[in-house]
This record gives structure tokens, C-alpha cells and sequence, in this order.
């Protein structure tokens, strides 16, 4: 099987080497620059399987290199992970929303960056990250297409299973109506907005059956999070 492949775009050399070498010793093949514009050509010329992505580099701004990746069909799809020193909550949604799959906070551990990237790996080649995700009492084995939650089988249709896997990847975040179109339906898709309340309504049912506690926050004017605090957020 190939290694997958890392493009690395950050313009602090210590940072940079630190996370090149957890990063090839997890067995990945990375490719480096401190600048973003040629950020942008590298991943023209080959995409990568991932991007980690500073959110302050010289040339062009990260999310102006984000939103060039999501614009260019060979790299509409790859996950990008924004590594920055901003923290607020305000900049991490601009992040999210100009494209971004995830964002991780300088200082950072390098083994949670290394589970983070495993994590958005999944959707796209599940071989490269394992098979098994969970979260509370959800077990959801990728390869087999099957779902527990509390050790017992839950139900679930094509695109229910779809919608469940992406909060798994992602517990703990808000997603808009249309960031979810765009992961679980695709960036072109031409299905109504309201399409994804419905599938919602359905991952409920099955998720919740036998009174369980339900995961799923509805997060008022923002969208949906898998969460197991209601009152969260």
C-alpha cells in the first residue's frame, strides 16, 4: 500500500521539522514549504492525500490558500487541517467555514495532531487510519458497514451512516446545513438544504431507539454537533 501523502505549509523551521518527523515516522510522505503560494503549485502538481495548513505564512494567507485548494477539482476534497496561534472562537469558525476539515491551537502535541490528521484520513482512505471509530457508546466499524451503540446493532440507511460517520470524525464541532451537504453530499451537489433536517430527524430515530439519550445537539442558527452535552455551546 503507498504511503500517504502530507503537504506541510508552515514558516517556523523548529515547527516544521518537529512535525515532519512525527509525521514520517507514523509513515507518511511529507513535502514542505514556509510559503503559500507555493503551497498552491505543490498541490496542483500532485495532491496530496492531507494538507496541514498555517494559518500565517508568507505569500498567501492560509485561508486564502484553503480557499484555493477547495476551488481547484483536484484538491476540492483533500482534508486541510489549520495549524495556528489563534484561538478564538471567531477565527476557528472562519477557518471551518472557508473549507477547512479541521483546526488545531500552537502550542500543540504532536501526537494529537498526528490522531487528528488519522481522523479526517478516514473519510477518504480508511485503510491509511483503522477501521473502528467511536464516541461515548457509538461504535462504528468503516470497512464492515456496521453500527453499535451499547453493544447493540443500529439500523442505519446509506446516507444516515454517511452523516454519523463525519460527527464521528469530528466530535464536539458545530456543523452548518451546507458544511454537511458538503461532506456527506458532496461539494456539487444540488440537494436541498433542507434534505439534511430530514436525514437528522432519521440518524435520531435509529441512534436514540429504546429511549437512549440523544448525541445529536442542535445547536440554535449554527447547525448540528455530536455532543454529549446538551447544554454545551
Amino acid at each position: 500500500m503507498p504511503r500517504a501523502t502530507l503537504l506541510l505549509v508552515e514558516d517556523d523551521p523548529a515547527i516544521a521539522e518537529l512535525v515532519a518527523f512525527h509525521f514520517e515516522r507514523e509513515g507518511f510522505a511529507v513535502s514542505a514549504t514556509a510559503d503559500g503560494e507555493d503551497a498552491v503549485l505543490l498541490a496542483r502538481e500532485k495532491a496530496p492525500d492531507v494538507v496541514l495548513l498555517d494559518w500565517m505564512v508568507p505569500g498567501l494567507s492560509g485561508i486564502e490558500v484553503c480557499r484555493q485548494l477547495r476551488r481547484m477539482p483536484g484538491t476540492a476534497n483533500v482534508p486541510i487541517i489549520m495549524l495556528t496561534a489563534r484561538g478564538e472562537e471567531e477565527d476557528r469558525v472562519r477557518g471551518l467555514e472557508t473549507g477547512a476539515d479541521d483546526y488545531v491551537t500552537k502550542p500543540f502535541s504532536p501526537r494529537e495532531l498526528v490522531a487528528r490528521v488519522a481522523a479526517v484520513l478516514r473519510r477518504v482512505r480508511p485503510a491509511l487510519a483503522g477501521e473502528l471509530l467511536s464516541y461515548a457508546d457509538v461504535e462504528m466499524d468503516t470497512v464492515g458497514h456496521r453500527v453499535r451503540r451499547d453493544g447493540d446493532a443500529v439500523a442505519l440507511g446509506p446516507t444516515e451512516f454517511r452523516l454519523l460517520r463525519h460527527f464521528l470524525e469530528h466530535p464536539g464541532w458545530v456543523f452548518s446545513r451546507e458544511r454537511l451537504l458538503d461532506a456527506v453530499w458532496g461539494h456539487d451537489s444540488e440537494i436541498e438544504i433542507r434534505t439534511v433536517d430530514v436525514h437528522i430527524r432519521r440518524l435520531r430515530k435509529a441512534m436514540n431507539e429504546g429511549g437512549r439519550a440523544d448525541l445529536i445537539r442542535t445547536v440554535r442558527s449554527a447547525g448540528y454537533s455530536l455532543d454529549t452535552d446538551p447544554d454545551s455551546g
